[in-house]
Parts: C-alpha cells; structure tokens; sequence
C-alpha cells in the first residue's frame, strides 16, 4: 500500500501534463468526417510522402556520414581529437533553429556563399538558392543530426578492444576490410540505436522546415501547424497529430522490439 501511494504523485502528474492533453487532442480528431476529409485530401498525401522520405532520406545520411566521421575521431588521431569528441556533447544542446540560422548566414540568398560569388562575378545574383528546396530541409536535417549517431558509436567504440584491430592489421587486412569485418559488427547495434532516434527525430521535426523558409515543403508537423493557426481547422490539425504520432509510437515499438532480438 505504501509503494502505491508513492507512484500516485508522479502519475497524477503525468495524467495532468500529457495523458489528458493528449485525451483531448484524440477526441477532437473523432469530429463526424473529420479522419475521411484528411485521408481524402491531397495536401496530407503529399505531406505524408515529403515526411516519409525527408526523414530516410536524413537518417541514411546521418548513418553513413556519422560512421564516417565517428571513425576518424576514434581510431585516427590528429591534435584536438578528443576536444572534438567532446564537442559533440556540446553539440547535442543546440536547437535545430540554431543550426539552420547558420547554414542560412553561409548559403542563404544574401549569405556568404552568394556574397563571395557576386563580389568575385560581378554576378547580380549567386547561384545558391537550395536551402529553400527539399535539398536544403535535407542538408540541414543531416548536419542537425548526424552527431546524434556519432555519440552512440563513439561510446561502442570505446569499449572495441583495440587488440583485435592489431591482430587482423598484423594478418594482412587492409583498413576497410577491418573496418567491415571487425568494426562494423560491433558498431552495428549503435548505429540501429542511433539510427531509429534520428528517424523518430525527424519526422517530428518542425524548427527546420519553418527556418529554411522552403515554402514548397510541407511535412505532417508543418500541415497540423498549419490547419490548426493559419486556418483554425482544428479537428483535421488533430487527424494528422494522431497520424504523426502513432507513425512515431508505432516505429519506436519495431525498434525496440527488434532490438531485444540482436540483443542491443
């Protein structure tokens, strides 16, 4: 009985904060045709396909350019190695907004990219104009969130015993048939941990889209941003939260469902 009483403050609370909130936004989402008008339209379509592969399209790069560069920081040393290592940690903390705003000062329209090239050209205009298309979303979303695959591997490879490297070195492997055979079996559970985050990080991701200011992208959290402030139509903004988030719930349950079975 005691153990009971200790449990009801931090459930009442739970119930209070995200529970109920979370109650009303299903029950706005049950208005009469509500769930058939937004399946029937084509705008969520095409927000449900932007998402889909805006989101792979992110975590593929995020694997393959945090793999990357989580080896060299771990098995090439260089001066400021471990400062760098550390500064992922750092990085970690920063808002996606923030990220964004600076590849915006480089390869905005007035950044420094098209500065440098009408300065040099005597151009009217410079030639980078990507930021504002779906590749834009995708260099910002990749560069937001590759250290977020890089802090996982990092730690998996602290714990490689480093004896193995130098006996298939000292055996004739070349580096990547070690980084194949010895490295990248033990990386793999980190890159599934790594990997699912980023995917679940990004089809919820908001900041991005809107500071890109890519007005042809629209993704599900931009869609229920706007129907629910820019056309006050709030039953079919709760439709697609209700949809945004069993695709979230519904991934994180197969990534822990197939991570108890590696053993990850």
């Amino acid at each position: 009985m005691p153990t009971t009483l200790w449990l009801l403050p931090p459930v009442a609370v739970l119930a209070l904060v995200f529970l109920y909130p979370l109650a009303l936004v299903v029950q706005e989402s049950l208005s009469p045709g509500a769930y058939s008008d937004v399946f029937g339209s084509q705008a969520f379509r095409d927000a449900l396909a932007t998402t889909v592969w805006l989101a792979v399209g992110a975590t593929v790069g995020c694997l393959v350019l945090g793999f990357v560069l989580a080896l060299v920081i771990a098995f090439v040393p260089f001066p400021g190695g471990k400062a760098v290592a550390k500064f992922i940690d750092v990085f970690l903390s920063f808002p996606s907004f923030l990220i964004t705003l600076a590849l915006l000062f480089v390869y905005g329209t007035v950044g420094m990219a098209n500065g440098l090239w009408t300065d040099v050209t005597g151009a009217a205009e410079g030639p980078f104009h990507f930021l504002t298309t779906p590749w834009g979303v995708l260099l910002a979303e990749i560069t937001y969130f590759t250290p977020f695959v890089m802090r996982p591997l990092l730690a998996a490879f602290s714990q490689l015993d480093t004896a193995q490297l130098e006996v298939a070195s000292s055996l004739g492997a070349r580096p990547a048939r070690i980084v194949r055979r010895v490295i990248l079996p033990e990386a793999l559970p980190a890159l599934a941990a790594g990997g699912s985050l980023v995917l679940v990080m990004c089809l919820n991701e908001f900041g991005i889209v809107l500071f890109t200011g890519a007005k042809g992208v629209t993704t599900l959290p931009m869609l229920v941003y706007g129907k629910a402030i820019l056309e006050s139509d709030y039953p079919a903004a709760c439709v697609v939260a209700v949809v945004n988030i069993a695709i979230s719930v519904g991934l994180y349950s197969l990534y822990r469902m197939v991570s108890r079975r590696v053993g990850a």
